[in-house]
This record gives C-alpha cells, sequence and structure tokens, in this order.
C-alpha cells in the first residue's frame, strides 16, 4: 500500500497537465500513486495521462466515458485509490519541490492525524506568486492537533481540496464524497474538519496555484455560482444526518453566510443581473437552517440581519454606499501622494540653496536594504581613517530594525532625507541613487557596484528581452552623477567604460567587502562556524544561487532535499536565496527539520563565504569573491541558454577555459552530488581552473580595497 494516492481529476487541461504530473512524479518523495481521471476531456489530455501511465508505474489512468464534472471525477479516483492518505491535485495546478516528503514528515510528527492541511501560493500568468495569507495561522499549531470543538479556527482556513491530505480510513469511514457542481469543496471540507477526531497544520507551501488568464470557473459570471446552494444544502443534510455534530452548526451555519456574502459581492462570480436573485436564494437558505438562538458575529450581524428579512433593496443600497466610499477613499490616497511629491520638491529645491556640509557622508547599500556590502566596508574604514565625516545611511523604513546599534539614518521621503541629499558632500552607493537626487557642484558620487559582471549590464543590455523595458537615457543620467568608479579588475573596468560610457573616474582599488577575506584569522573563522552551528569535522556547503531575468518571481529548482540527502552525513548545507525573492517556506520546512541550513537572512555574506569549504552557485557574482578564498568553486548550471539568451553574458562560463570556469560545472542533481561523492571538487583539475580564475579576477583584493577608496574618495588623495 502506498504512502499516499494522488487523486487527479482531468478535462481541458493539455496545456498544463504536463506540468502538473511532472511535479507530482518528480517528488522526492515516491512512496506514492497518481489516480488520473479523463473526465471525457475533448483535447488531448487523454492521450498524455496514457503516454506517463505508459513510463511511470505509478500512474493510473480512469477514461470515463462521458462528463462528470470535477467531484463526481475526484469520487471515482478514491474508489480507486489504495493509499494510506487521500491527496487531490487540480490538474492545472503542481506540487512544489520537496512537497510530498513535507507532507510526510508533518503526518508523522502529528502522530497521523485524519486531516493536515498544509500551505499554498498562487501564481499568474504573468509569472507573479503570492503566498496564502494561512501562514502564520498554519505555523502556530506546531505539530500539535485538534478537533474543531478545540480550534474553531481551522474552520476559516482555505476551503478547497487540494491543501489537506485525507487518512483514507478516515475518509471512507465518514463516507465523504464530493457533491456534483461548482463549489464542491466547500460542503466536503467542512465535513471532513467537523468530524475529524485530530487536525494538524503545516505552514509549508506544497501547492502553487494558478490562477488561470482564462478559463477559471470562479473567475466566470453566471448562473453556475448558484451551484453554491445546494452544496451548503448538502452539508446541512449532513448535519441532520449526524445528531452528534449538532454542536458545529452554528460555526458552520455562520461560515456558509460568510461565503454567501462573499460570492455576491464579487462581479466575477455573481453578475449585477443575477444579485437579487442570488440574494432572495441566499436568504432562503438562510430561513431554512437558521440554528436556534444563532448569534452573529459582529461583522457580520447587518448582512444576518438582512437575510433573515430577505430585504434586498437595502442590500443593494448598502454595497453601493460601500463601493463608493472605497472609490473614494482610494481617490483620496491617489491624490495624497501628488500633494507630498509637490511640497517635498520645493522643500529639496530651497534646501539645495543652502550651504553644503563639507562633514557628511550618505550611504546606501542594494537600493536602501540596509548596512552592507562595499558601502559598509568604506563606512568602517572612513570611522578610522576620516573620523571627522558623519556617516548617515538611507535605509527604508522596514530595514531600520536590523541596523547596527548606533547607526544613524534617515528613511525614505522624511524631511530629514530630503536635507541631507540636498547638503550632504559625499555620496556612496552599490546602486545608484534615485533619479530624484539632483547632484549639486561640490558633491562627490562613489559607485562601489557590487559584482563583477558576468550578465551584460548598461548599454550592452539592449539587445536582450530582459531588457524590454529599460529606460537607456535615465540610467545614463544616473551614471553621469559618479564621480569615481571603484573597479576589482580590468574585466570591469573595461566593462563599465563601455556599458556607462560617462565621465567618471575609474578606481581601480579592489573590493572593498572582500578585504575580510585577506584579513580574516583561523580563530575568527572557527567562531564564525561555530555562531552558524556547523560542527567540528563537517564539510561546509554554501549554496547560493542568483536572480533571474527570464522568470519573474523564479527560484531554482534544484531538490534540496534530494541533494542533502545523497551528500550524507559528512556535508552541512547552507543555502541562502538571492534578496530580490521573500522566504522560502520550503526552505524553511527543510531548515526546521535539520536537511539543510537556510542563512538568507544572514545579515553578512562574507560570514557565509568564510565558514564555508565550497561555494556551490550558477551564475552569481559571489564566485568573483569568493575566488579570493582560493577554496573549492563549483557551478551548478541547470538553465545556462535560457539565462544566457535573455540576458546576455560576457564569457562562457561552462567553457572550461581558464580564466572562464572556475570550477567543475554540473547540469543535473546527479551529477552535482557526483562532483562531491567523488571528489572531483577539491582535485588537481578544479584547483587549476580555480587558480587561473583568482587570477584574473581578484589581482587587486589585497584586503586594502577600503583603505583605498576612503584616502581617495574622501579624502583626496592620489592613488
Amino acid at each position: 500500500m502506498p504512502r499516499f494516492s494522488v487523486v487527479v481529476p482531468v478535462f481541458k487541461v493539455q496545456g498544463y497537465l504536463r506540468e502538473c504530473l511532472d511535479s507530482v512524479l518528480g517528488q522526492s518523495f515516491t512512496d506514492l500513486e497518481v489516480i488520473a481521471v479523463d473526465d471525457h476531456s475533448p483535447d488531448h489530455s487523454g492521450a498524455i495521462l496514457d503516454e506517463y501511465a505508459a513510463r511511470d508505474p505509478r500512474v493510473r489512468v480512469l477514461h470515463l466515458p462521458e462528463n462528470v464534472g470535477l467531484g463526481r471525477a475526484r469520487n471515482t479516483g478514491v474508489e480507486h485509490a489504495r493509499g494510506a492518505y487521500l491527496l487531490f491535485l487540480d490538474s492545472d495546478d503542481s506540487y512544489l519541490p520537496g512537497a510530498l516528503a513535507a507532507i510526510d514528515r508533518q503526518l508523522t510528527a502529528c502522530g497521523s492525524p485524519d486531516v493536515l492541511i498544509f500551505d499554498h501560493q498562487r501564481s499568474w500568468w504573468d509569472g507573479r506568486t503570492a503566498a496564502s495569507s494561512y501562514g502564520p495561522q498554519l505555523a502556530a499549531v506546531g505539530t500539535q492537533t485538534f478537533t474543531v470543538a478545540e480550534n474553531p479556527q481551522l474552520l476559516t482556513l482555505f476551503h478547497v481540496a487540494w491543501n489537506k491530505a485525507y487518512r483514507r480510513a478516515f475518509y471512507l469511514r465518514e463516507g465523504l464524497r464530493f457533491e456534483p457542481g461548482l463549489y464542491e469543496d466547500a460542503p466536503l471540507s467542512n465535513e471532513a474538519l467537523v468530524c475529524a477526531e485530530s487536525v494538524g497544520c503545516l505552514p509549508r507551501i506544497c501547492v502553487d496555484y494558478r490562477q488561470r488568464h482564462q478559463g477559471a470557473i470562479t473567475r466566470s459570471p453566471g448562473r453556475r455560482h448558484f451551484d453554491v446552494f445546494p452544496q451548503y444544502a448538502s452539508l446541512f443534510a449532513f448535519l441532520e444526518r449526524r445528531p452528534e455534530l449538532a454542536a458545529y452548526r452554528p460555526l458552520l451555519f455562520e461560515r456558509a453566510v460568510s461565503h454567501l456574502v462573499f460570492c455576491i459581492r464579487r462581479r466575477e462570480r455573481v453578475r449585477p443581473a443575477d444579485r437579487r436573485a442570488f440574494f432572495r436564494q441566499a436568504a432562503r437558505l438562510y430561513r431554512e437552517h437558521l440554528p436556534p438562538g444563532f448569534a452573529p458575529p459582529r461583522n457580520r450581524a447587518r448582512d444576518c440581519r438582512l437575510l433573515a428579512r430577505n430585504i434586498y433593496p437595502l442590500f443593494a443600497a448598502r454595497e453601493f454606499v460601500r463601493r463608493t466610499a472605497g472609490l473614494a477613499r482610494r481617490g483620496a490616497r491617489a491624490a495624497r501622494p501628488y500633494a507630498a511629491r509637490a511640497f517635498h520638491g520645493a522643500y529639496y529645491a530651497l534646501q539645495r540653496r543652502l550651504p553644503l556640509h563639507s562633514d557628511v557622508a550618505v550611504y546606501s547599500a542594494y537600493w536602501n536594504r540596509g548596512v552592507a556590502c562595499n558601502p559598509q566596508a568604506v563606512e568602517a574604514k572612513a570611522r578610522e581613517l576620516a573620523p571627522h565625516l558623519r556617516s548617515v545611511w538611507v535605509v527604508r523604513p522596514e530595514a531600520v530594525h536590523s541596523l547596527p546599534p548606533g547607526t544613524d539614518h534617515v528613511v525614505p521621503g522624511s524631511l530629514r532625507y530630503w536635507r541631507t541629499l540636498a547638503r550632504a558632500r559625499y555620496f556612496v552607493n552599490n546602486v545608484n541613487f534615485p533619479d530624484h537626487l539632483v547632484k549639486r557642484p561640490g558633491q562627490v558620487h562613489v559607485m562601489t557596484h557590487h559584482g563583477t559582471p558576468l550578465k551584460t549590464m548598461g548599454l550592452d543590455q539592449q539587445p536582450y528581452p530582459a531588457a524590454a523595458q529599460m529606460d537607456f537615457g535615465k540610467l545614463l543620467r544616473r551614471a553621469g552623477r559618479w564621480d569615481l568608479s571603484v573597479t576589482a579588475n580590468r574585466h570591469s573596468a573595461e566593462v563599465w567604460d563601455r556599458v556607462f560610457p560617462c565621465g567618471y573616474e575609474d578606481l581601480p582599488a579592489g573590493y572593498p567587502r572582500n578585504d575580510r577575506y585577506a584579513t580574516a584569522t583561523a580563530e575568527e573563522i572557527t567562531a564564525v562556524r561555530a555562531r552558524l552551528g556547523i560542527p567540528r569535522g563537517r564539510i561546509a556547503l554554501l549554496y547560493a544561487p542568483t536572480a533571474r531575468d527570464y522568470r519573474r518571481g523564479f527560484v531554482p529548482r534544484l531538490d534540496l532535499e534530494r541533494l542533502s540527502a545523497g551528500l550524507g552525513e559528512e556535508y552541512v548545507l547552507l543555502v541562502r536565496t538571492h534578496y530580490y525573492y521573500g522566504r522560502d517556506s520550503a526552505l524553511r520546512d527543510l531548515h526546521a527539520h535539520g536537511l539543510v541550513r537556510d542563512v538568507s537572512r544572514h545579515p553578512s555574506v562574507e560570514d557565509l563565504c568564510l565558514a564555508a569549504d565550497a561555494l556551490i552557485t550558477d551564475y552569481s557574482s559571489l564566485m568573483f569573491d569568493y575566488a579570493n578564498l582560493d577554496r573549492p568553486l563549483v557551478i551548478h548550471a541547470p538553465d545556462w541558454e535560457s539565462y544566457r539568451d535573455s540576458r546576455g553574458v560576457y564569457f562562457d562560463l561552462l567553457s572550461g577555459r581558464p580564466g572562464e570556469t572556475p570550477g567543475p560545472v554540473t547540469r543535473t542533481e546527479d551529477e552535482l552530488t557526483a562532483v562531491f561523492r567523488t571528489g572531483t571538487w577539491r582535485g588537481p583539475e578544479a584547483r587549476a581552473l580555480r587558480g587561473a580564475f583568482r587570477a584574473r579576477f581578484c589581482p587587486w583584493d589585497d584586503g586594502h580595497a577600503a583603505e583605498r577608496v576612503v584616502r581617495r574618495a574622501l579624502l583626496g588623495e592620489p592613488m
């Protein structure tokens, strides 16, 4: 008997079906079966299913002779399932890597509950993704299990079929079945939760819930949305048959009313012409199933009174007022920025008439994300060599809490921010300052950059798709404010000179942030490893992938759990996602179970590099900095062609030529594991490659780069 039976109903999804099936069959957890139910689909979906079944014995296909709808197709799949737990996955959605392994672990940790609820994300056709709002609620539970009586908030979680694992014995014992029609998830989810003797939660994002551009039933207005009434009627009929569940009736009634009001208020569901009829049916259901002594919650009291009395005109009037007020609030909010912008512009212009403060230096890094990178190293050295200068960091509000104690800072948009921009003498940044900064005579701008370019930059980006929305005129105006451009090697100097053709001076100092690699002692490195929890004698590997221009919201699809298992106990895998991306729930889950160390929010990437015995990356500029340490570098490049063709590159990282490739190259997870298991990662060929790479890209990183920048840029000394 397999651990999981994944039931996949299929109808008119030929464009998404392969991605769905691959996401299941490619999981690191393999003890599963897929029950794919072809609901008499008129497209090629049935043939695709047969193709997968022919090459993977875990796939069983059921071809229905006629279309029966989503709920009944799922019921058919359940009848043929053999797994200990049932999972439902819609055929245009997919599992994230490691999802089933995480579900299996949590089921074990929770003591095999009747139901396990897990998290999801939404993804849109334009590449955007967004985590659900339920993560904190799921995380608060830990590995405890509850009944609905003990935790009524379980009923407020998203009621869909595909965010739960049901113990099959429980599911069959309770006689759970999907009803025909739309909104079939709601009654079954509620029935399962109130019947369950134990419900567990998993905060990890396991399902990618596709928001289709067209074709999604829940966003297609029409009379089909009236299916919600027989669905809830079936729920209350279920309660009538189960008198022992009577105590849950008020909770479920309130949930039903909330759902009905939610539907009527959305144009993508109930058309304006259908609202009166929808309201009348909602009022009829309300009166027929109103529990004795029901007291609606305060936020639903008005809606409940109107439904109880079937007063649609007053409900419609309230909706008109609510929507009008919403439009007014949005209009006022939209107007406020214009007024604020005009005031700040006038204030900034006035401040620019006042004398400069020759002792003030403004620092920023990574679009005001905090104290970091080359500006941090320059500021630290300036406190030593130029103590007369006052440092002020520009920091966005959400990063203020992470600043080192005593850091003087301004928040963008504040009055002090505008005063500081207008009157400071020195400006140091690793990216461009905003377009609204007006450079005054006497002000000095130092561009430190934040990496050696592998991918094309500046004007060289123009032929490539990733730069389609860039305004290159504005880009050159920003570069035109630079007085000094800090470079780490001749390659960078040549590139910047061509792609930012402005009148700045090249400062061949090396990268200030890399000084630590030359000055760190063995004791310091040991202390860093201890703080990171790396056990003595273990080999620490830092995996640090970069962002992708060609896919919005892309996180590299490396199965970290499988990699960790393949490497074995000898290794500790540190994982740092690119700062463009938010917290990753899958990575957080692996960290919680001790399979990897999530160091994405560690404040110092230099610490991480010092702690690591080797770096695994794809196309990140971190490789050029890490080369200073003369430690093994492994390039894992599963999508090199896509990255190269969408963004453009300055040399062939995978060529194997000295000075271009810093170490072994892998394209698959198996190859990556083999590089370490066979010792190739630190063999003589790898040493020769990284030696040539280091010679080309780290010639000036000798531990004194920050000093050279401070003396030339802030003290005016010649090089």
